[in-house]
């Protein structure tokens, strides 16, 4: 058996064996079980948590989403974020004939047949998410969704050799300085802190022997927290959400419903020609949002009369009006989650697909209405020191 892409470390009376894999390479699945055949390990440890789990071992998994509960718990986005990742990894695991996760669906069953102690080591997805999104900035957010979702399209390809260079730490170390060179502060929740996360829970795994089955990102991460203590529930705290988004989102309805309402007193006319501007700008955009993710012209007509009125009210959004009215129009059935990952391969397929098609309407609906609030509020503001 090749050492390759193996290190052993020593931790106590404890013998740790990290294995760093590419999370799509034939190889790193069969390294997988040639290394517990050979080692029997007491325990296996896998770079998935619960919720990453139960999607790489249960294939109805998005056939049982309810897409009204997604928009009225405010997840569209995040839906939508998580189908973009997945078809990125999943366009590079067609490419190489092997299912995304293949290594850790590997050592999923390499503990089953050999009886060892299968350990989640990785934290939770949505806490990484939200660490994350707390931790980039507004500019930050745009960069990343914008790498995502356009990566999706991607026509580049990755040759196998390719693929297994990257398992070097040297080429490792470079790809992840252009990484961080991009979005610096995305590598200390994304890497920093999974590392230690992990680090924490390969070492605290039953047994004397231990395989772990990680990215190759985060092997030399953990070779270097192995021996250092964590909290696991301070590293899987959600930071508390920043006040100031709160005070702006209702700072600013109060001053254009004022400013309105104040002009309206002074001059009714300009008061009127305010109000008209309001409406066409946040109306008009959002509309524009939910024709370009091809709505239901009910869905559209909705997005227009929305807007204007809930970019007045944090608390509610016009996509979610928008994307209600799309999910009842066109319900999507069991057939579109069944084709999700193979349509979110291509363009066309992104917006044919009913699933996909809803949450577009969400976000491309609420994208132009917060556009239209900020043009719109603009103008409101001009009219007033025009006319008063």
């Amino acid at each position: 058996m090749q050492e390759e892409n193996i290190t052993r470390l020593q931790y106590g009376d404890k013998e740790l064996i990290l294995i760093g894999t590419a999370h799509v390479s034939k190889r790193s699945a069969e390294q997988v079980k040639e290394v517990v055949d050979a080692e029997q390990p007491d325990s296996i440890c896998i770079e998935l948590d619960a919720q990453r789990y139960q999607s790489v071992t249960d294939n109805s998994k998005w056939k049982e989403t309810d897409i009204f509960k997604v928009i009225k718990e405010k997840k569209s986005s995040l839906l939508l974020m998580n189908l973009a990742i997945s078809s990125f990894q999943n366009r590079l695991a067609d490419q190489f004939g092997i299912k995304p996760g293949q290594e850790m669906i590997q050592g999923i069953e390499s503990a089953k047949e050999t009886g060892a102690e299968l350990v989640l080591a990785d934290r939770n997805i949505q806490v990484t998410f939200s660490r994350i999104w707390g931790n980039i900035g507004l500019w930050g957010k745009v960069q990343l969704l914008s790498s995502v979702f356009f990566s999706i399209f991607s026509k580049e390809t990755i040759s196998e050799e390719d693929l297994e260079k990257m398992k070097s730490q040297d080429t490792l170390s470079a790809v992840m300085d252009d990484f961080t060179k991009a979005f610096p502060r995305l590598k200390t929740p994304l890497i920093d802190e999974r590392d230690q996360y992990l680090a924490q829970k390969i070492k605290e795994a039953p047994g004397k022997k231990i395989v772990a089955v990680l990215g190759a990102a985060h092997v030399p991460g953990i070779t270097k927290e192995i021996h250092n203590e964590h909290d696991l529930e301070k590293l899987s705290e959600v930071p508390p959400k920043s006040k100031w988004p709160k005070i702006i989102g209702w700072a600013i309805p109060l001053l254009i419903i004022g400013i309105i309402a104040y002009t309206f007193i002074a001059n009714p006319a300009a008061g009127l020609d305010q109000t008209i501007s309001w409406i066409l700008w946040n109306g008009t955009l959002a509309a524009i949002g939910a024709s370009i993710a091809f709505g239901h012209p009910l869905a559209v007509l909705t997005a227009f009369v929305a807007a204007p009125i809930s970019s007045l009210n944090p608390l509610v959004a016009a996509g979610w009006f928008s994307g209600l009215t799309q999910a009842s129009i066109r319900k999507p059935n069991v057939g579109d989650f069944e084709t999700l990952s193979k349509d979110v391969f291509t363009l066309k397929g992104f917006w044919d697909n009913k699933v996909t098609r809803v949450l577009l309407v969400v976000v491309l609906t609420n994208l132009g209405s917060s556009l239209g609030t900020f043009i719109g509020g603009a103008d409101v503001i001009r009219l007033f020191f025009e006319n008063i």
